[in-house]
């Protein structure tokens, strides 16, 4: 009896104590929303090793941010999946929490899920599921109050990003999945509501404090909000999501440090239309930032460097500096590449190499205009390529109209703190492909040349060729190209401009046309351009004693 007796006891015990850990365990699940669906590890989070930057200036090598394991299910919040009711409490319930218990995961599942504006806090990654679509509400109400943004690099108030976050270090959107701007309920804001930002450009060439420059609706008074801006943030990552159709700029880091954005993939062009000023990824006025293979099909630029626009960008005079581009593509877009054109804090030390583009408008795009200001210096673009590019494949611009036509050359202007400089800028093993316009563009101001630009191994076929204004120390070596129309170089007012190993395809008559009484020192080493007399024309007070020719 004894030993079935102790048996009866052990038992007894036994299920107590599963019992107990059943209560404690129910108790921990309500107390703590979001454990119940943790998991040790999250299926799609990239996790490969970012490869060393080998770039002409000094740089720190790029880590992403960590997080904490910890994994907070959206639907232990209360989100309810189907695309119909608003998770927006629930994201940011989910947010909050895991902000509180020291950061993590914010899991958005498989599934559709409806939000407003999102804004990310301290050690937080939205992840998404490879199945998961965030689809953002197309009512401008879902992202009130207003935000302190930058549009098109003037500050102000607006309607918060969707996804937003200030002054805050380590967050990231990662994962798999789409997050759907549906953002074409916005695109006529850019012609019915353009009052809004000729308001907000003269509210900063006038210095209106910026806390007044309020567009929230009130009298008509609105701007497109952003896909996501981090604002004064530094430790940024966004990897391995799909983002489709905003309502503006796509990505868009400002005053931030440390970014990474990698292996995502942008659609604003496509079957809904053509997004207005879709661009897809817009550091400005940031530092260190890294953007690596990602693919862009955009119905604005691919990738453009800002740094502040005109009065208020020079008001502000934060730089965008240490961008590092490599093995992106480019599907369709304005521009590759782009720099500017606000660059009224100055942007320096851009290093891209190994991107390809596929009927863009333009490979490299730098532009800027008088009154904008700023220094853009110190970029090396390197093993790039081009084809059936419908523009200017390889275009530096010192007299860009956003409104259309080139600004006018003439008569040359004062040079003031407005007077935008550009040097110091570098192209190596480029290969261009029918280009529907020139292979290369360079037009400085008068007031302003446009000075230390070099081309190394660069191969181009283009209906045009090269055609340079208003430029200083400008270098071409091993150059081969085939150009539909003659002549095949154009200049005017360039000085100091060498031409070594450079070829024609087919070519020995009218390869060179030389305009202006200021182009002088123009020098071809080691080119076999046949007759002179029949390679070169001059016009507008230029001289044949501008031409040096060397064997």
């Amino acid at each position: 009896m004894l030993p079935l007796t102790i048996m009866k006891i052990f038992i007894k015990n036994l299920k107590a104590r599963f019992i107990s850990h059943i209560y404690v365990g129910a108790l921990f699940i309500f107390f703590f929303p979001g454990f119940i669906s943790c998991q040790t590890q999250l299926p799609y989070l990239i996790r490969d090793e970012i490869k060393p930057v080998n770039a002409p200036f000094e740089i720190e090598q790029f880590k992403r941010p960590v997080f904490p394991d910890n994994y907070f299910d959206i639907r232990d919040f209360g989100a309810k999946e189907g695309g119909e009711v608003k998770c927006t409490e629930a994201i940011q319930r989910a947010i909050v929490h895991a902000a509180n218990n020291g950061g993590g995961y914010v899991i958005i599942p498989k599934g559709k899920w409806l939000t407003g504006a999102i804004h990310l806090d301290n050690n937080i990654s939205l992840y998404l599921d490879k199945d998961a679509e965030l689809v953002f509400s197309q009512d401008p109400k879902d992202y009130l109050p207003v935000v302190f943004s930058r549009h098109e690099d003037v500050e102000c108030y607006k309607y918060s990003a969707f996804i937003y976050a200030n002054n805050k270090t380590n967050i990231a959107i990662t994962g798999a999945g789409t997050l759907n701007g549906q953002g074409k309920t916005w695109w006529d804001y850019k012609t019915k509501k353009k009052e809004s930002e000729v308001l907000l450009y003269e509210m900063g060439k006038n210095n209106v404090p910026v806390e007044k420059r309020i567009f929230d609706g009130t009298d008509g008074r609105e701007l497109r909000p952003a896909f996501f801006q981090p604002m004064n943030c530094t430790n940024v990552l966004v990897e391995g999501v799909t983002f489709l159709f905003g309502a503006f700029w796509t990505i868009t880091p400002t005053y931030c440090d440390n970014v990474i954005i990698r292996k995502v993939k942008i659609i604003t062009y496509g079957d809904l239309g053509d997004t207005p000023n879709g661009d897809g990824v817009n550091p400005s006025s940031s530092k260190n930032v890294l953007i690596e293979d990602c693919e862009f099909s955009t119905g604005d630029d691919c990738i453009a460097i800002k740094a502040g626009r005109d009065n208020d960008g020079l008001r502000v005079n934060k730089p965008c500096e240490n961008i590092i581009i490599r093995n992106c593509k480019g599907l369709i877009g304005h521009g590759g590449i782009v720099i500017g054109s606000e660059t009224s804090g100055g942007i320096r030390n851009i290093f891209a190499e190994n991107c390809q583009f596929y009927g863009t408008d333009r490979v490299v795009r730098i532009k800027t205009t008088r009154g904008r200001g700023g220094i853009i210096e110190n970029m090396w673009f390197k093993n790039l390529s081009g084809d059936s590019i419908q523009k200017e494949a390889l275009r530096i611009n010192m007299r860009y109209n956003p409104q259309g036509p080139l600004v006018e050359r003439l008569p040359a202007q004062p040079v003031t703190k407005s007077t935008p400089i550009i040097r110091n800028i570098n192209f190596e093993n480029i290969k261009i492909t029918n280009s529907k316009n020139y292979s290369i563009e360079l037009l400085g101001l008068p007031e302003m040349l446009m000075e230390n630009i070099s081309f190394k191994d660069i191969y181009l076929s283009s209906t045009k060729g090269i055609n340079l204004s208003d430029v200083n120390n400008i270098s071409f070596k091993n150059i081969f190209i085939s150009s539909k129309e003659l002549p095949v170089v154009e200049i005017l007012d360039g000085k100091n401009i060498e031409f070594e190993k450079i070829e024609f395809a087919g070519k020995s008559k009218n390869l060179f046309n030389i305009k202006g009484k200021n182009s002088q020192n123009i020098v071809l080493k080691k080119s076999n351009i046949g007759d002179k007399n029949e390679a070169f024309s001059f016009g507008e007070e230029a001289s044949h004693k501008s031409i040096i020719i060397e064997d």
